[in-house]
């Protein structure tokens, strides 16, 4: 019958005969708060609890099939290799079988996913010290194709949603307050969202106008992303409640950003991850879609801090029904509040360039630098390499002609460069320039937008002996994995280049990288990170 007892339905996925498989074969449960998954062989299956929440209810058959279709639906877009069927667990006259049969009556249903080792969720990645950074920028380049594919909604989003949003979190720290959160600290992150969010309504609601409202993941942490034959792949998407995930393309990258940054906290081995993932993200974009983007990073530090929040009452909702590490999970959820807090604290933007010629490391230094100026989230990297081949409507390592390379279009790149720091500056947003800024009306270009918005600027200038430079870009050029494409002849030439007037700081930019930094943060009255004191 359709109403069999959902405990037979478990007893009997939680056998190998259900599958196939040897008696002695081990099947594993894993139970979420929605659902239940059983790990048999070389495959996961996937049962819905039947469950009426305040956000969805799984107390019918319909709704339970349904609810599996679109998270295979849903999760085939980012994971097509995980997500394989969805399958019914069908009543016979001989007991339950997992599948369709003539004779029987399907009492519930089961999405079949592609089994893969727990290990390699970056979250476990992370905590062993293993997520490179560029695992996550290429993360990273992919969400934004994804993102730029999702399906646009004109109906969801925008402030009236997050004002739901905040007032649910506040709802969901009460219980806690006083227990995990001193009062002080739930009233100041009321006050701070409340302002906030009044003064980026007019943002919010202009990028759900601009369509940037879409079909998200709506989960995106490093616990829903699995590596594959070295690619990530994010998988449990959001398919129960279109609330949680049409939402603003920013808000969904955000959690992802959030739980880079938080976990850097604690581990210094990633303290750069956050940012390479917010700069991979933005060098992805077409010209136009990253000039939207960074008007968008006035909200970013807000969209961070209410998934934090988040993040805090769900550790803390956990903490109350734990048989072990209650106090563990306590902490959690005290320290992604502070965290939340943090997030909405104002730092004042600066403007940072890096300049030299082609081979001094500008661009490894300005990498190196991002992560540690302007917050938790770093700066912006702006360079003219990836400028001019977003210009030219190319691949970052696919090879320009001359014709990209005349003083006009040299003009263009540089004048879109200090455009777009012009954006990001206003957002609030830190900015490091990397390019050769060779001539004096380069530099004065990239100066006069600080100067103009009364932002504290920095430059520095690389220099190294001109064989170390035509040694490193000839390297360069060969592994072919650079956006440079700058070659011998074109250091020839620059050395052949007046500077003028130099009022940068100098900086020697021989030895290990390691080195080069130093003296770099250094010129820049930086403090050196705690992992490297």
């Amino acid at each position: 019958m359709v109403g069999i007892d959902k405990d037979a339905v478990e007893r009997y996925l939680a056998t190998p005969a259900a599958y196939g498989l040897p008696a002695s074969t081990p099947v594993e449960r894993i139970d979420t708060h929605i659902s239940v998954i059983f790990l048999a062989g070389p495959h996961a299956y996937k049962l819905k609890k039947r469950v009426d929440l305040v956000y969805l209810d799984f107390t019918t058959l319909d709704a339970r099939r349904e609810a599996c279709k679109r998270e295979l639906m849903l999760n085939q877009r980012t994971a097509p290799s995980l997500y394989l069927d969805i399958v019914p667990v069908t009543e016979t006259g001989d007991g339950l079988v997992l599948g369709e049969n003539t004779d029987g009556t399907i009492v519930d249903w089961v999405v079949k996913m592609a089994r893969f080792d727990q290990c390699n969720l970056l979250s476990h990645m992370a905590d062993r010290g293993e997520l490179t950074v560029a695992m996550v920028e290429k993360l990273a380049r992919q969400l934004e194709r994804f993102h730029k594919n999702a399906e646009v909604s004109r109906t969801d989003g925008g402030q009236a949603r997050f004002v739901e949003i905040l007032e649910s979190n506040q709802k969901n720290f009460y219980p806690f307050i006083g227990k995990i959160y001193p009062p002080s600290l739930i009233e100041r992150l009321g006050s701070f969202y409340a302002d906030t969010l009044e003064a980026l309504s007019g943002l919010i609601e202009s990028r759900r106008a601009s369509g940037w409202v879409r079909h998200c993941h709506g989960d995106l942490h490093l616990n829903n992303v699995v590596c594959l034959n070295g690619e990530p792949v994010p998988f449990d998407c959001i398919e129960f409640n279109d609330q949680f995930a049409c939402i603003d393309a920013l808000y969904d990258f955000a959690f992802l950003l959030m739980d880079l940054a938080f976990r850097a906290q604690s581990d210094r081995r990633l303290a750069a991850h956050a940012n390479a993932a917010l700069n991979a993200y933005l060098q992805a974009q077409s010209p136009e879609d990253l000039s939207e983007t960074l008007k968008g990073l006035e909200a970013l530090p807000f969209f961070m801090s209410v998934r934090a929040s988040v993040r805090s009452h769900v550790s803390a909702r956990m903490s109350r029904g734990a048989k072990s590490g209650a106090s563990e999970l306590e902490g959690f959820a005290l320290a992604y509040a502070e965290f939340a807090e943090d997030l909405l604290r104002e730092r004042k933007a600066r403007l940072y360039a890096v300049g030299g010629l082609s081979g001094t490391g500008k661009t490894t230094i300005a990498k190196r630098l991002a992560p540690e100026l302007g917050g938790s989230i770093g700066a912006v990297h702006l360079r003219t390499d990836i400028i001019r081949k977003r210009l030219a409507g190319v691949a970052d390592f696919d090879r320009l002609s001359s014709d990209a390379y005349t003083q006009a279009a040299s003009d263009q790149v540089y004048a879109e460069m200090a455009r777009l720091a012009s954006v990001a500056l206003d957002a609030g947003q830190t900015v490091i320039c990397d390019a050769v800024f060779a001539k004096p009306v380069e530099r004065t270009l990239i100066e006069q937008v600080a100067t103009s918005r009364s932002v504290p600027f920095e430059g520095i200038w690389l220099t190294a002996p001109p064989k170390m430079l035509e040694s490193r870009v000839e390297q360069r050029s060969q592994a072919g994995t650079d956006a440079s494409d700058a070659d011998e002849r074109v250091v020839r030439l620059q050395l052949s280049y007046d500077l003028g007037d130099l009022s940068w700081t100098v900086v020697e930019a021989v030895g290990e990288p390691d080195r080069v930094c130093a003296n770099a943060r250094t010129a820049l009255n930086l403090t050196l990170p705690s992992s490297e004191n």
